[in-house]
């Protein structure tokens, strides 16, 4: 595995970083090519958390093509942080989720969702990888969460952020299809926004307090150690 807070080099995966223990981020798990989806189950990956909603899941033309029998070897779980179609969360974080500052409303819409995600984690067998779609925001709002859990300092949650800004950013310079909203950053652009939104996650994840949040949603006690094994927080 590969050491916590590094990127990872799965082959065609963009924004991937390592969270703590056998727990992984990305964006979108269809820009992996068929041997990074070999690499990542070498490295012991064999549970998939996609975030995204239903309209989201789907190829693109410049995807590479992976064989079902590759993809065999993994355990996909759908667990959506939102509802899309919520009237207030469409007000607050139209047209999705991207950035910190709203996070504690996407808490307090959807707790039973959230409360999903890390029972996924809690069930998932080996490795596990969780995704969005840039591997930024609703990924980086539950890395935030598992971080809080783990016992990470308030510098490593919120690096943990920033890469992540930095890695879907510097994909866009590079992209030979455009965003519909977002364009490349250049740093004196990115960097005022790295600082903002590093605080804003820090105040979220902070006053949320992850494990009492997850326990009045749901989550047991067994699953919140299941969760910190994989984090490499227990034996």
């Amino acid at each position: 595995m590969e050491e916590s807070g590094k990127t990872v080099g799965w082959d065609g995966a963009v924004n991937a970083w390592h969270i703590a223990g056998d727990v992984y981020r990305m964006g979108r798990r269809e820009w992996l090519t068929e041997a990074g989806w070999q690499q990542a189950y070498d490295g012991g990956i064999r549970t998939v958390v996609d975030l995204r909603n239903d309209d989201e899941r789907q190829r693109r033309e410049t995807d590479p093509p992976v064989s079902p029998a590759v993809l065999a070897a993994f355990d996909v779980v759908l667990a959506p942080t939102e509802d899309p179609g919520n009237s207030e969360f469409r007000a607050i974080c139209g047209p999705y989720l991207n950035n910190p500052a709203s996070y504690a409303d996407n808490a307090r819409l959807f707790p039973e969702k959230l409360a999903g995600v890390f029972k996924a984690v809690a069930a998932a067998q080996g490795g596990v990888v969780i995704h969005c779609s840039a591997g930024r925001d609703r990924s980086g709002m539950v890395a935030a969460m598992l971080q809080d859990l783990a016992g990470d300092t308030d510098d490593a949650i919120v690096l943990g952020y920033q890469r992540s800004m930095r890695g879907i950013n510097e994909y866009r310079r590079l992209a030979a299809v455009p965003h519909p909203h977002e364009r490349y950053l250049p740093d004196e652009v990115l960097v005022p926004l790295l600082e903002f939104r590093g605080g804003s996650l820090l105040q979220f994840v902070r006053s949320l307090k992850t494990g009492e949040y997850l326990r009045r949603h749901g989550v047991t006690d067994t699953e919140l150690t299941a969760i910190l094994r994989k984090l490499g927080r227990l034996q």
